[in-house]
């Protein structure tokens, strides 16, 4: 299979450019390695069986030895082998060069266990599963860089996927390995196996102790029936111990720490702009996983199931949103939140770029939805507006586009400005 191009793609080179060695982390099995070695000249794998012994003997007695190699060099899986980190860092220093080293990670970097935090010398990217439109299956019609660009564009595409495709790439996910040429059935094993691997062996290894599989489970799960909501922790710790009542919040805490220590769990801060009181604003993260497969495969359903629980896909559809706005807002520099108040007014997404400009956005799976969401965003724009001419001081800026991004067919510009875009049509 050839390799499909990334967002992080061009963003990667960007960092080599400027940095002597960058670090790749994101969940396991999202391409990191793959996309490492487009531009890695030298390759050493950590979790090479053959060879992974001689390796750690080797990084425990003289690390320097296994950063010799042509530049690039990529050390795969860099955190079975702490001192590599120093090692690199120190490398960086005396060579005074850009582009020395790629170092990837299927769990967050460990600093304390490090003499130095690499600041200056090694810089860290995050890699997420793959957009639909890094999958092929968004046509890539709307850029979301060129509406920033140019938000009174109108737009007009049409979306190849219906909403059975959509279900069955939301329980397939972005997972490489899922593309391949296999059967239907096959590429739906991927997250279940995934799943499975991070309960029953990855929790333990990210944690340093060993954990009880059986819990993890238990924790997505609930994680999973409360995906895209403002659950707070406390309310999922009773859910798991509805069934295990052993469990205590510090344990709990040692569970969800290692799971989002992996990339797994990836909970979507709150953006709380001074429009209301910080009291009707809700500060809480809303739940939300790397991949909505993780979610589907948690809850142990597939596409038959969802097609007559729309509902409960509604909220899995946001899950896949978040990840490929995520992957799409960090290819210019971004991040994502999301706005909640008591009152019920929401944007299930706020995407940031780095020089102010923003985008509020809803994420509805039906036609039918579409008017709820947009009214909910022209009421934040009414807020900020009336803000604005009460404040005296500094004034909120307003958003550059409302969007609804829909499960739909059509995408198309609002004569209230508000732009209806398929999932199926974005790309970054």
């Amino acid at each position: 299979m050839d390799y499909l191009k990334r967002a992080i793609d061009d963003q990667l080179q960007d960092y080599l450019d400027a940095f002597g060695a960058v670090n790749i982390e994101g969940p396991k099995w999202c391409g990191k390695t793959t996309t490492a070695k487009q531009k890695a000249a030298s390759i050493i794998e950590l979790q090479d069986t053959d060879k992974r012994d001689e390796y750690l003997a080797t990084a425990l007695t003289k690390a320097s030895l296994l950063l010799e190699g042509e530049t690039p060099r990529l050390i795969d899986e860099w955190q079975d082998a702490p001192a590599l980190w120093d090692a690199v860092r120190v490398a960086c220093d005396r060579r005074q060069k850009p582009s020395q080293f790629i170092l990837t990670g299927s769990s967050a970097a460990d600093t304390d266990k490090t003499a130095h935090t690499g600041t200056g010398r090694i810089a860290g990217l995050t890699m997420y599963p793959m957009s639909l439109f890094e999958s092929g299956e968004s046509t890539g019609d709307i850029s979301v860089e060129a509406l920033f660009n140019d938000p009174e564009m109108d737009i007009a595409a049409r979306s190849r996927m219906s909403v059975e495709d959509i279900i069955f790439a939301a329980c397939r996910g972005g997972w490489p390995a899922a593309l391949q040429p296999v059967s239907d059935k096959g590429k739906l094993l991927i997250a279940k196996n995934y799943v499975k691997t991070v309960c029953d062996k990855d929790i333990s290894r990210a944690a340093k102790e060993k954990l009880d599989p059986k819990i993890a489970k238990a924790i997505l799960r609930s994680y999973a029936r409360n995906v895209s909501s403002l659950a707070d922790k406390s309310t999922i710790l009773a859910d798991v111990t509805a069934n295990n009542d052993s469990l205590v919040r510090s344990t709990f805490d040692r569970y969800v720490a290692a799971l989002e220590k992996l990339y797994v769990i990836q909970d979507i801060s709150a953006w709380n702009p001074s429009i209301r009181s910080k009291t009707a604003i809700r500060s809480g993260e809303k739940r939300s996983f790397c991949d909505p497969s993780v979610a589907v495969a948690s809850l142990g359903l597939g596409p038959a199931q969802l097609m007559t629980q729309l509902k409960t896909f509604g909220f899995i559809f946001e899950c896949m949103c978040a990840r490929d706005l995520k992957v799409y807002s960090a290819h210019l520099g971004g991040e994502i939140s999301h706005y909640r108040d008591r009152y019920g007014l929401e944007a299930d997404i706020v995407l940031h770029l780095e020089d102010g400009r923003y985008a509020l956005i809803e994420c509805k799976l039906g036609s039918d939805e579409i008017e709820d969401g947009a009214t909910h965003l022209k009421e934040i724009v009414r807020l900020i507006r009336e803000h604005n001419e009460n404040e005296k001081q500094v004034p909120l800026r307003e958003p550059d586009l409302l969007m609804v991004i829909t499960g739909g067919e059509y995408a198309y510009t609002r004569p209230d400005g508000v732009k209806i875009i398929p999932l199926g049509c974005l790309k970054w």
